[in-house]
Formats: structure tokens, sequence, C-alpha cells
């Protein structure tokens, strides 16, 4: 069945665009614990659909004041190919992601010209609220129809997204992405897909099918 037209594709940005094992590892560090214990801890936390954030009170530990500056070696090696790709086709690409005020930073890491990069604590409003969603379509001033949400979480992108009425594209990637659903496709995504290599052959321009 054919469905909406689409116009614009939005992506999330840790652990679809940007590998974020070097922060973690550097938050470990930084509180003194054992590399593999911590992702172990954290692990359990996404398992029993807890906060990521809660893992510093579970280990006793005080949160990081700041993470490490993103470098262009975190940037997924099949992302910035897809963002042209994508661009080519005729696409609007934009970055609207839970993260700190850092749109500059992120743009200038993933370096690739982007119709806008945007984040939860500029906008003052984070997923999976309805509102975070709503505020991209504004942006793109576009009906939610028309907007492809990339993400690797069920939980914050992928049913917010499908709610919202985007195409809801699931990103199998990373620990939220694979201990939520390691094999098959979330009920709400319109696409799975296992690298961002595949979408633009995925979405035909304007159409989805």
């Amino acid at each position: 069945m054919k469905a909406a037209r689409l116009e614009a594709v939005v992506f999330d940005v840790g652990e679809t665009l940007i590998d974020e094992t070097r922060t973690w590892e550097a938050v470990a560090d930084a509180a003194g614990i054992p590399r593999f214990t911590f992702m172990a801890a954290l692990g359990g936390l996404i398992a029993a659909g807890r906060s990521h954030r809660e893992i510093f009170d579970r280990l006793g530990v005080s949160e990081p004041a700041t993470l490490p500056a993103l470098e262009s070696a975190d940037v997924y090696p099949d992302a910035r190919s897809c963002l042209v790709a994508l661009r080519a086709l005729g696409f609007r690409v934009g970055i609207a992601a839970n993260q700190p005020d850092r749109a500059a930073e992120i743009r200038r890491v993933i370096g690739v010209e982007l119709d806008f990069v945007a984040t939860s604590a500029a906008w003052g409003v984070a997923k999976p609220s309805p509102a975070f969603f709503e505020r991209i379509a504004t942006e793109l001033d576009l009906p939610p129809s028309a907007i492809a949400y990339v993400g690797d979480r069920i939980d914050n992108d992928i049913e917010p997204a499908a709610d919202a009425g985007m195409c809801a594209v699931f990103l199998r990637r990373g620990p939220w992405a694979w201990i939520a659903c390691p094999v098959g496709s979330p009920a709400t995504a319109t696409y799975t897909i296992e690298s961002l290599a595949e979408l633009p052959g995925s979405l035909e321009r304007g159409t989805l099918t």
C-alpha cells in the first residue's frame, strides 16, 4: 500500500550517527569504574527499561559534569555517505536528538550540509515527549506524514515517532537496539535496517511503497 509522500529525513545522534563507545569509556574512566563493569551495569539498566542516568546511583559515583568533545572519528562510517545520498535524492535532511546544547559541535563533526541540527537542551523538550516530534514538524514546516525519523531506540525514537504520524525507521545498532530487538522488527517501525547504507535505497524519492 502506498504511504504518504516523504520530503524529509531526520536522525537521532547517539548510536545512530555517532558511535558513543569512546564517550562511555571516558565516563567509566572518570568514575573510576572498570569499563567492562560499567558497560555491564549499563546493559542491565537498559534491559530493565531504566534510565541510563541511574547508573551513577547504582554504582555510587558522581555523574560527570561534562562529556568528552565529539571527534570526527566518532561518526559511524556509513553516516556521512547516507546523508549525502539522501540529499542527492532531494530529501531535506536534519538532526534532532536528546543531547546537550551542542548543535554546532554535532554539525562540525558530521561535516555534511544539513537543513537543521537541534538538541533537546536547546529546545527545552526531550524525547519521547510528543512535543519533541511536534517541534520537528514545525522546524521543517511539514506534516508529520512527510517526515521519516531514524533512530536506534524503540522507546525514545520509534514508538513516539510512529505515534506522531511519522515514518519510523529503526536502526539496529548500539546497546539499546540490540537489547530491545535483537531480531525481527519492532511493531511500530515502518522500516528496520541494519546499516544506514540501506536507507537511501529503502526510501524512494517522495513515496514509500
